[in-house]
């Protein structure tokens, strides 16, 4: 893999809003430090993500001590929300999947339904340890997950989006490209791969910690929305469309679970430490993408990891 490192960190405090980008990070066993540990719910009860609210993108959450956040959006004023008491738990519902949350006070359900202009409510994953199980059929025993869409980390590399930009540009909407890598809104960007390396990947080191590649990661819509207007367009999803389709499900990044604690910092260095048993694919080291017919693809080799989960 040549000289591959970690090129930035990004974590995501509140589901769906926009995050912050430090030099180093702890990684728990259900993610990064504070990442995803709050999310909006509607009347419900579902978790509202930019899916269904693209403005979210226009709103920050700044990770406080003690794991409480400092809330900000256009037109608004700041907000600090603190961690609640346990006293009580609500159930809220991500992919239809159960889960208990702690509310937090009703001052940050005003502000955050205010902005968005309807009602919605700011909850706090208390328990990550045992609140919500990774998906059983791609979860070793005992792994957990915060408010993330299905995996404690996702992982991008910088190759594979100047590839997948590559493809925008010869595209119908070329126009919309290049893409940031914010669209993808991935917790560790790798710097120094090959494109679509990571497809190969089964497990890694960055720096000293070790992750297990669960799954490749599906895209949906929030990929379309840019981050800094939170208007929407056609791409990335055209271009994965014809060039990173596996079954219905267009494919970029790959989902991670860490199998050892420890902190990443930016120039860490990644290893590959397994790969699984595939034949490379048709775009040369690390693919690992068979084209069936024009403009399809589907993904050869994916050992077992079934259907694909997004990530917003």
């Amino acid at each position: 893999m040549g000289h591959a490192e970690l090129q930035s960190i990004h974590v995501h405090p509140v589901k769906a809003l926009r995050g912050f980008s430090p030099r180093e990070a702890v990684v728990e066993p259900w993610g990064l430090t504070g990442d995803r540990r709050w999310a909006l719910i509607d009347d419900g009860g579902k978790v509202v993500s930019q899916r269904e609210q693209p403005r979210l993108a226009l709103a920050a959450a700044e990770l406080l001590p003690g794991g409480g956040v400092r809330l900000s959006a256009p037109g608004r004023a700041p907000l600090t929300v603190a961690v609640p008491r346990p006293s009580g738990t609500v159930t809220t519902e991500i992919f239809g999947t159960k889960v208990q949350a702690v509310p937090a006070d009703d001052a940050a359900g005003t502000w955050c339904a205010e902005y968005l202009g309807t009602s919605v409510r700011l909850v706090h994953m208390d328990d990550p340890a045992t609140r919500r199980p990774v998906d059983p059929a791609h979860a070793l025993p005992g792994e957990t997950v915060g408010f993330a869409d299905g995996f404690p980390l996702l992982v991008t590399t910088t190759a594979s989006l100047d590839a997948l930009n590559s493809l925008i540009a010869q595209g119908d909407h070329a126009h919309e490209g290049p893409l940031p890598m914010n669209r993808f809104r991935p917790n560790l960007v790798v710097a120094g791969t090959q494109a679509w390396a990571e497809d190969d990947w089964s497990r890694i080191a960055v720096g000293e910690v070790v992750f297990r590649v669960a799954k490749v990661c599906g895209r949906c819509v929030v990929t379309t929305t840019d981050q800094e207007t939170a208007e929407r367009g056609r791409e990335p999803l055209r271009a994965l469309a014809r060039h990173r389709r596996f079954g219905s499900r267009l494919v970029f990044g790959q989902n991670l679970v860490p199998q050892s604690p420890g902190t990443v910092r930016v120039g860490d260095p990644v290893r590959i430490l397994d790969q699984p048993l595939r034949a490379p694919g048709p775009h040369g080291p690390g693919a690992a993408l068979r084209e069936t017919a024009p403009g399809s693809r589907h993904r050869a080799g994916t050992g077992g990891r079934g259907p694909v989960v997004g990530w917003a």
